[in-house]
């Protein structure tokens, strides 16, 4: 399951806070990864104005703009200076994340920063960091899930590039990503992964379907339709089973019982899908369901989804004006912490 996390690389100006080896070797990567970027950036404009650039790429880098342009004037996204610039990478990810779960619980283990406040992941620019790091926590007996993302945001901290990891995505993918991005500029709570994340979604798809409304494309807007059905359809599945996981922990119970019963849970849920799968005549999550399928690759589910009813609910009641819209989230935002988790149906 593709998403891009909103992991922010605050390490230049934090990184003189922490006195630990292991934090400082952690804001060190974070910090050198994210110069790289910086520095191997080219402007979108300028490589437009390159003879030999190729037919494709250029249409893409095009479009890039063109959506930023959009997200700006129609979607009231603080587009800024972010995606005017390109960094080819050496890497098929700009970022791999690693999410981490107690074994008996479905709340996510959370890391906290300065600025972003705590978030459900940690994020490394090399692969091979990433698996020591998740190596490091099923050590200690979490469950642990990671995998690569192609593009993260800076909160507006920098003048975030676009990535070669992102052209390789279908236009509509790409537009999706780059409002999602550029809803985290918009709106941030720091530390609420969940609040956030569907706050994203919910732009992400609002905009996309907005921007379909203004640039048909012949089919697409069909083939978006099934893909949704298809995502919420994936999203029940893996909420249920979840939800599932959450009642049989609190049960008085052995571990090995427990164990059990999760291994239980894990195999229907793979049978379930399985008869999805049958009826799709596609395979973009089975990927997704090779994996562990343990308690932190579900929470990644709920952070990405749950909310995104309550915010179209929330649209809708403003007669789909979204500078309104902005500001009824906001005002959720502001809200004590209490009342505000009482308010959102998690």
């Amino acid at each position: 399951m593709r998403k891009a996390l909103s992991f922010s690389a605050f390490s230049l100006l934090v990184l003189s806070l922490f006195v630990s080896c292991e934090t400082v070797g952690y804001y060190g990567q974070a910090a050198k990864g994210q110069m790289s970027l910086l520095l191997g950036r080219q402007q979108i404009d300028s490589l437009l104005q390159t003879p030999d650039l190729d037919a494709e790429t250029r249409r893409k880098l095009q479009l890039v703009l063109d959506v930023r342009d959009f997200a700006a004037r129609d979607l009231h996204l603080p587009a800024g200076d972010s995606y005017l610039s390109f960094t080819a990478l050496e890497q098929p990810f700009v970022l791999w994340n690693v999410f981490a779960a107690p074994e008996f619980s479905t709340e996510p283990t959370q890391w906290c920063y300065p600025i972003a406040g705590c978030v459900s992941y940690r994020g490394y620019f090399r692969e091979e960091a990433a698996q020591r790091f998740a190596a490091e926590l099923t050590a200690k007996g979490l469950d642990v899930y990671s995998g690569g993302v192609d593009a993260y945001s800076t909160l507006g901290w920098f003048d975030d590039p676009l990535t070669s990891a992102v052209l390789r995505r279908p236009d509509h993918r790409l537009v999706a990503l780059l409002f999602h991005e550029l809803a985290h500029q918009r709106l941030y709570l720091p530390g609420d992964t969940m609040f956030n994340e569907s706050f994203a979604t919910f732009v992400e798809q609002e905009g996309l379907r907005r921007w379909l409304e203004r640039h048909p494309q012949g089919g697409l807007g069909e083939q978006i339709e099934r893909e949704n059905r298809m995502q919420e359809a994936f999203v029940a599945l893996a909420t249920t089973h979840r939800d599932a996981l959450t009642t049989l922990y609190a049960q008085a119970l052995t571990a090995e019982e427990k164990r059990a019963g999760k291994q239980a849970v894990q195999d229907a849920m793979r049978a379930e899908y399985a008869q999805l799968r049958e009826t799709w005549d596609y395979n973009g999550y089975d990927r997704w369901f090779a994996g562990p399928l343990n308690n932190a690759q579900l929470a990644t589910v709920a952070s990405y989804n749950v909310l995104v009813p309550f915010f179209v609910d929330m649209l809708a009641a403003v007669d789909g004006d979204l500078a309104r819209f902005y500001l009824e989230v906001e005002a959720i935002m502001k809200l004590p912490a209490a009342e505000r988790e009482r308010l959102l149906p998690r």
